[in-house]
């Protein structure tokens, strides 16, 4: 009898190992299978970008009164664009099925509305205001691959690379503040001009994201603070001729071109 319980004992603790076992090993599994899920969507949320309706090509004649707004709004709208862009890429791997639509897709939309309102209320101002432009409003996703797709794809340590690049952002100068009283007749060029520091801003941070992983060490120097700083030297530079045309020209403005990281 002693015999038979101790065989009993013994069989009781092998089955209890072989159940520990196949726990363990599901785990495994589900561990592996969890993090290839998540590898797939990060793919797939970066293989795209985020494409919009174009509301330029789709507005009247604007008037003289509301070209500024009306340009300033139009900049903003592709400075949505890339921000919505640039969430994307940084939110690859997030959330469920909808994440995108949710987080992404739905909130562009409504800043898109409301930009989109705004431009038909500068025109509807001083003419008959634009009608059925809130159709532009929406986005989809689809178009040309993102710039990490190929490099980001098969290589497991892309997340590790692309971390120095994330963990900042490109910061400018205010121009705006510095300005002189801007006469009437510059009024337009002016907001134009410093709409499109914003976009340029947008875009390079949207490059510094893309990018992650490129290049050496002076990569962020050469392919993106240094072409930006061209970019607003033009900018600027348009700026203080619209104003010298009607005042002073204001001096010193170049000095605010150059950004950081």
């Amino acid at each position: 009898m002693p015999d038979t319980g101790e065989r009993h004992r013994i069989s009781r603790r092998t089955k209890l190992a072989t159940a520990a076992l196949g726990l363990a090993l599901a785990a495994g599994a589900l561990v592996i299978a969890t993090t290839t899920g998540q590898t797939g969507q990060a793919s797939a949320a970066t293989s795209e970008q985020i494409s919009c309706p174009d509301v330029a090509g789709q507005l009247p004649a604007i008037p003289a009164q509301a070209q500024a707004e009306v340009q300033r709004n139009l900049a903003l709208l592709d400075t949505q664009l890339a921000e919505a862009n640039n969430r994307l890429v940084t939110s690859a791997g997030q959330g469920g099925a909808n994440f995108v639509q949710n987080a992404i897709l739905g909130p562009l939309k409504d800043k898109r509305a409301s930009t989109i309102d705004r431009i038909a209320i500068a025109i509807g101002r001083v003419t008959a205001k634009p009608q059925g432009l809130d159709a532009l409003a929406a986005c989809t996703l689809g178009g040309q691959p993102a710039a990490t797709t190929s490099a980001a794809a098969p290589a497991s340590t892309e997340p590790s690379a692309a971390e120095p690049a994330q963990g900042g952002q490109i910061t400018c100068p205010d121009v705006e503040s510095r300005l002189p009283a801007i006469p009437a007749q510059a009024q337009a060029e002016v907001q134009r001009n410093l709409a499109l520091l914003d976009t340029q801003l947008a875009e390079a941070n949207n490059r510094l994201v893309t990018s992650a992983g490129e290049g050496g060490a002076n990569f962020v120097q050469n392919a993106i603070l240094g072409p930006l700083e061209d970019k607003r030297v033009a900018t600027i530079n348009r700026i203080a001729t619209a104003i010298g045309r009607n005042a002073d020209k204001p001096q010193g403005l170049d000095a605010l071109a150059p950004c950081s990281l």
